[in-house]
């Protein structure tokens, strides 16, 4: 998993005040999730122009590429792509390229590109990359891709060029679970556990009850989740392949059984049981399923997640009072409470860089998400929204995914951990809640020339 650094974090935060966007981006095959609304962007966005990929005839009916990428950039929030009716020129290859037209309309980037159906039936495509300003080439990538990865290697282009000039990696090619609640308060109450790809697309069930699911995660390597179910009329904690028949309840006891997620090495798992009397964390080995307990107080000990090393588990504990965050060291049981602003902080997450934190905070009585400095001691509350809550990070921690209400309705909702970018997944299929964002995942397509 790829930090994200200190320096880059100034990056992020050095490209300015966020302004209102409200651009509404529908797209055409949501599943669930029908529109990504940009509430929120940076004030001076990188100007890039994707001009319409030349495709062979067979491909005309395919969704453009250069759609799919700029939106990706676009809803990243530091991208202004350029639309393709107010280009100047359509160039497919190098030679064709005047950058003169690009810097009258204050490009700072191009990408140009082509996918053409080959001999064996696999579709070939390839991409350009160039900085207008220096009329250089950064990027020249190809790959062989099925019919059915296309809109695969339309995220990794997206990927590529974002970590080129942003310097961040790229997280358009990982996926999200969430849950679909339906019909609830009727005897047709369901609930789904999905994964999709991280702009909502190709959504998929991996689980159907008529019982609450809560607390989805991803192992590290995105082959497993694991979550709480009730199908058994009581919580009991799930592990269950992604990909594959496998399913199995790990734990079914009395009281609480909550709150799973995975060390960063995947071999643990980090819970909340009650079945000594008061919620405590434990850790589940996963190979010899054996447990171990972690925290020993009379309060109620909740909502454990791991430092990015795996030497510390942070949790919530009311044993002050109010729900605070704390920090404990596997090693030598070292306890640290992390959080002071406020009465009430909850569902902590560490940034990869393990110097950051955020969290629910709840402030003049309404839940928001909020961001905190763990060495300069400085708080950020990151949303404005109502109900914030289950905040979830994207592997390159520069954002991150979490759960509100939208006119009475559960929807998923996004922002940068700098607060100034923002954007909105509605549904219109039912409430949208407990998301989590996936680990980098392994290459589906991989460039040609590697």
């Amino acid at each position: 998993m790829q930090n994200l650094s200190a320096k880059n974090l100034v990056q992020l935060c050095q490209q300015g005040m966020a302004v209102m966007l409200m651009l509404s981006l529908a797209v055409s095959s949501w599943a669930d999730l029908d529109t990504i609304i940009i509430d929120q962007g940076v004030d001076d966005p990188i100007r890039i122009a994707v001009v319409p990929f030349a495709l062979s005839e067979d491909l005309d009916s395919a969704d453009n590429l250069d759609k799919l990428i700029r939106f990706d950039l676009a809803r990243s929030g530091q991208f202004d792509p350029v639309a393709p009716e107010n280009m100047l020129s359509y160039p497919s290859t190098q030679d064709a390229v005047f950058f003169r037209d690009w810097r009258i309309l204050q490009t700072a980037y191009l990408v140009i590109g082509q996918a053409q159906t080959n001999a064996l039936g696999q579709i070939d495509v390839s991409y350009q990359l160039f900085d207008v300003a220096t009329q250089s080439q950064l990027q020249s990538v190809s790959f062989v891709i099925s019919r059915d990865q296309w809109r695969d290697v339309g995220h990794k282009i997206a990927d590529l060029v974002y970590t080129e000039v942003t310097g961040v990696r790229g997280a358009f090619s990982t996926k999200i679970l969430y849950v679909l609640a339906q019909d609830i308060g009727t005897l047709n109450a369901s609930y789904k556990l999905q994964v999709a790809d991280v702009d909502g697309e190709r959504a998929r069930t991996l689980f159907n009850s008529s019982q609450p699911i809560l607390s989805a995660g991803w192992s590290p390597d995105g082959r497993r989740v694991a979550y709480v179910s009730f199908d058994t009329g009581r919580p009991s904690i799930i592990l269950q392949d992604i990909d594959g028949p496998s399913r199995e309840r790990l734990t079914n006891f009395r009281g609480i059984n909550g709150s799973p997620v995975f060390s960063p090495d995947g071999r643990q798992l980090a819970m909340v049981l009650s079945r000594s009397g008061d919620p405590e964390v434990f850790v589940m080995n996963l190979e010899t399923r054996k447990l171990r307990r972690i925290t020993r107080h009379p309060a109620i000990d909740t909502e454990p997640s791991w430092s990015p090393d795996g030497k510390y588990l942070v949790f919530t504990s009311d044993r002050g009072g109010k729900p605070q965050i704390y920090q404990l060291e596997l090693a030598t049981n070292f306890l640290e409470r992390l959080t002071f602003v406020g009465d009430y902080n909850a569902r902590a997450r560490l940034l990869p860089d393990g110097r950051h934190l955020v969290f629910v905070h709840r402030r003049n009585g309404v839940f928001h998400i909020a961001w905190q400095d763990l060495l300069e001691d400085r708080l950020l509350v990151l949303t404005e929204s109502s109900l914030d809550e289950s905040p979830s990070l994207a592997p390159n921690g520069a954002m991150l995914i979490y759960a509100t209400q939208d006119q009475n309705k559960g929807i998923l909702a996004v922002v940068s951990v700098d607060g100034r970018v923002k954007y909105r997944l509605p549904s219109s299929a039912g409430d949208v809640r407990e998301p989590a964002w996936s680990p980098f995942l392994p290459d589906v397509v991989i460039p040609r020339d590697r």
